[in-house]
């Protein structure tokens, strides 16, 4: 059974929906379809951010913006002065949805349910005549003329203008390639780092504001570094596992890291700093207090691992236990083995190549009439609500071209 429509929009998510309902409002004449494969829709909005929907960042300068894109960074630049955070928040409003800015900068609905976003795409849809079709799994995706035909299991639909925003789906990427699209392959992004070393064992729930880098590589990021009981996680790595996607992907996730606890002090500064500590409180035990800002906990285990006692007095610290206690503090090697998915926020690396994309309309440059939208592209952001963000700005620019 044929089914016609102006438009089909293939991925009922984020990106999918607001493409739709954009396209929708600005011309209502037009007879449109989205096909979803799952039995619902917009799941991944469901439980992203915890199940409150991270729905951006309150970063609102474009140039700004798009650091927050390893893949993507330069091709956004011209789109996010199309449609920026400060766009999505009045968009929102516009809808009845009410954001908030949280202390880090991220953005949630002030109902802290994803289940406010998921109401509102789905009124949208309903009163603007958007037609979700769910149950509906592509099984080829072909051009006629200058007609599109999409064959589901049990349908076959018939478009215009066809939008793709199925995310990482390799059985659409897959089909892309069939129709000459050049697609890079699908790394994980969002990760955290496997790591067992006696060091950090009885310190989950542990952060700091460290600097980290990986041997042998240009890789380096600042930030919160959080302890967990398989390893670390936290900002800090996860920007390096986003930066890194590839390289770490090509050492198979056995790596070394090198960790500064104390952030911007470097060694020869520790050093300086624990021989002014000695002779300001000989008889103080080292193990007892941090001097620096890093916890008490975390700063007697480096202490113990630099071959100091936990009786150990300031006087008593030979000039090899303080050179071990700076190393420790400013310069620890952990060994990785290994990386653990971030939650459910499950975001990979790759996509269709960028260059075959024209990021004014967000349409093929290889096919007429094709629009892309999400992370069905090579474009990938740290964790924060920059995701969601190129969701919505591809999908409003899509709908503006259409």
């Amino acid at each position: 059974m044929n089914q016609n429509f102006d438009i089909i929009i293939v991925g009922g998510g984020a990106a999918g929906f607001f493409t739709a309902i954009n396209i929708a409002e600005k011309n209502p004449k037009l007879k449109i379809a989205i096909l979803e494969r799952a039995a619902d829709v917009l799941q991944k909005v469901r439980i992203s951010g915890g199940g409150r929907c991270n729905v951006t960042h309150a970063c609102f300068e474009p140039n700004e913006l798009v650091k927050f894109y390893p893949r993507g960074e330069k091709e956004l630049r011209g789109p996010f002065h199309q449609f920026c955070s400060g766009d999505t928040i009045e968009w929102f409003e516009k809808h009845g949805v009410e954001l908030k800015i949280e202390e880090d900068g991220r953005m949630f609905p002030v109902s802290n349910s994803s289940q406010t976003i998921i109401d509102c795409f789905l009124k949208a849809t309903q009163k603007l005549g958007v037609q979700v079709l769910t149950g509906q799994s592509v099984q080829s995706i072909f051009k006629k003329d200058s007609i599109w035909k999409i064959d589901t299991r049990n349908h076959q639909f018939i478009c215009e203008k066809l939008v793709l925003a199925t995310g990482s789906n390799p059985k659409i990427w897959d089909m892309l390639q069939q129709q000459g699209h050049a697609i890079i392959a699908p790394v994980p992004s969002l990760f955290t780092f496997n790591i067992k070393d006696s060091r950090i064992k009885e310190l989950p729930g542990v952060s700091a504001q460290v600097s980290v880098k990986v041997k042998d590589s240009k890789l380096a990021s600042t930030g919160p570094l959080l302890i967990t009981h398989w390893g670390m996680s936290g900002p800090a790595i996860l920007k390096l596992s986003a930066w890194g996607a590839r390289i770490l992907h090509d050492k198979n996730y056995q790596f070394s890291i090198f960790v500064n606890w104390l952030n911007d002090i470097d060694l020869e500064e520790a050093e300086q700093l624990l021989k002014e500590i000695k002779q300001e409180q000989p008889k103080k035990t080292v193990a007892k207090k941090s001097p620096f800002e890093i916890t008490n906990r975390l700063w007697e285990s480096l202490v113990l691992a630099s071959g100091i006692s936990s009786e150990t007095k300031w006087a008593d610290l030979s000039k090899i236990q303080i050179q071990n206690l700076a190393r420790q503090l400013t310069n620890a090697t952990f060994q990785v083995n290994g990386k653990s998915t971030f939650k459910e926020e499950f975001v990979t690396a790759g996509g269709i190549n960028l260059k075959e994309i024209n990021f004014k309309t967000m349409e093929s440059k290889l096919h007429k009439n094709l629009y892309f939208a999400g992370e069905i592209m090579n474009i990938d952001a740290i964790t924060g609500g920059f995701n969601f963000q190129n969701a919505w700005t591809s999908g409003f620019i899509v709908a503006n071209a259409i």
